[in-house]
């Protein structure tokens, strides 16, 4: 039962305390029961349209494939409906490429030669939906047949718990901070667990990830820079992945650093207010500095891409189009075409842990979701054209 005494304390200290007791109660016995009885999260089928739409094909195309043997059909089929798992869809993919005359159509993952696509969000202002960007990111690439690592460098843990484990409830296993400890790192593939999303790997974070900035302040020297310790972890798993993408904690410490020294590009998030745009203006100034001295210190920085990106949208909404106008004159193609919606569908779908791709279209209003969903496929696909680029495709 959650405690329902009054809150009262003899000291500040024991108060934070008995607070943080309370909300750490809470919280587990709701995720307890939220995801009861074994604590793991599960993904929804997709109907055939979906798939179609997933795969790049017709409907006719499909069922053609289907009737011919060419792919199996579905253990889901209701009222001659077919709905599919995530993994019906990959493997789908992997048949129809090996079948396919044009290379890359179902498998646009890497190729030989092609440079592993780590990719960072990053901003020191809380709510720029820096974790929320990077789960819709991870989801729109996995069903798309890319293999995807995400990698949650923020301590509080939300891409985490958006992947289906919760930092609230203490996990048993090894976390990002294993792998980039000063002490005895252990090798990064132990740490990397699959997710109930096929495609999708992730490298969880809890508060613990907390230390490695204490620890670098302390540790980071000429032998060892605490900026080497992501990229020499990225090294280890090089080759089982096409793209990497990165959380970013609410601040510019040493693990964004880190991150930064490691990443091939760059996202910003922005919401579109004077107060976060200023804020902005503060951070790549810290940033532009932190560069230079890791730069200067023996560090090799080189980014395919360098983007901001307007998250909380609101076309009808003048002051933050007018600042949205502003940026773009102001930065030009530093600012992505897309935007990142403000949404009650994707709001909704992130109280649930979910992105707008885990969500039923029938559980919503099918308008908000259609826009929602538009939204975030428009951001993928310029984020996927700009991989594609990089790697010499376009």
């Amino acid at each position: 039962m959650i405690p329902v005494t009054p809150i009262s304390a003899d000291r500040p200290s024991e108060l934070a305390q008995d607070i943080s007791e309370r909300l750490t109660t809470a919280i587990r016995e709701h995720l307890l029961s939220a995801f009861a009885p074994d604590n793991t999260k599960s993904l929804r089928a997709f109907s055939a349209p979906e798939v179609a739409d997933l795969l790049g094909v017709s409907g006719q195309f499909l069922r053609k494939a289907h009737a011919e043997g060419t792919l199996p059909e579905p253990a889901d089929i209701r009222a001659g409906r077919r709905y599919y798992t995530a993994q019906d869809l990959l493997n789908a993919r992997r048949v129809l490429e090996t079948t396919s005359r044009k290379k890359g159509r179902y498998m646009p993952g890497r190729r030989d030669g092609d440079r592993l696509q780590v990719w960072q969000l990053m901003n020191f202002k809380g709510g720029s939906s820096k974790s929320t960007t990077t789960i819709h990111l991870a989801h729109y690439f996995a069903l798309r047949g890319y293999r995807v690592l995400a990698i949650d460098l923020d301590p509080q843990g939300s891409l985490t718990s958006m992947c289906g484990i919760s930092p609230e409830i203490e996990f048993e296993g090894l976390t990002v901070y294993d792998a980039i400890r000063y002490d005895d790192p252990m090798p990064f593939s132990e740490v990397i667990k699959d997710t109930y999303f096929p495609g999708l790997s992730l490298a969880p974070s809890r508060l613990m990830l907390s230390e490695f900035e204490t620890e670098s302040a302390v540790h980071s020297a000429p032998d060892q820079p605490f900026f080497t310790r992501i990229r020499a972890a990225l090294e280890q798993i090089e080759g089982d992945y096409d793209i990497v993408l990165m959380d970013s904690p609410p601040q510019l410490g040493f693990l964004t650093i880190s991150g930064m020294a490691a990443a091939t590009s760059l996202i910003v998030p922005l919401t579109p207010s004077m107060l976060d745009v200023s804020s902005t203006a503060q951070f790549m100034e810290l940033v532009g500095a932190y560069m230079g001295v890791i730069e200067d210190a023996g560090a090799t920085l080189h980014y395919d891409n360098f983007r901001f990106l307007i998250t909380r949208d609101e076309p009808t909404d003048v002051p933050s189009q007018q600042l949205t106008s502003f940026m773009r004159a102001l930065f030009q193609d530093r600012v992505m075409s897309a935007t990142a919606l403000k949404s009650t569908a994707i709001s909704d779908a992130t109280m649930l842990k979910q992105s707008i791709y885990e969500v039923v279209r029938s559980d919503m209003t099918r308008a908000t979701y259609d826009r929602a969903k538009q939204s975030m496929d428009a951001v993928g696909h310029e984020i996927e054209t700009m991989i594609q680029r990089a790697w010499g495709r376009s």
